[in-house]
């Protein structure tokens, strides 16, 4: 018997993520599904159009990034 590997839950914290990354970054919405956690692509367009958490605000982008921005 297979079991699917289902995707986290879409949090008001990853949300706010996603918003940050949307709006600070040049990544497409398979990338930031990626460096969240493998959370769906759809779900990033459901946050980004405002079907789903509207009312989040963006966090800051070194939170979305968790804190490891990579720059020197």
């Amino acid at each position: 018997m297979s079991h699917r590997k289902s995707s986290p839950r879409l949090t008001a914290e990853i949300a706010a993520k996603i918003k940050s990354l949307l709006t600070n970054t040049n990544f497409n919405y398979a990338q930031i599904a990626a460096i969240l956690g493998g959370i769906n692509q759809g779900r990033v367009s459901e946050v980004n159009t405002g079907k789903r958490f509207a009312n989040v605000l963006p966090c800051s982008l070194e939170e979305a990034l968790g804190g490891n921005l990579g720059l020197t």
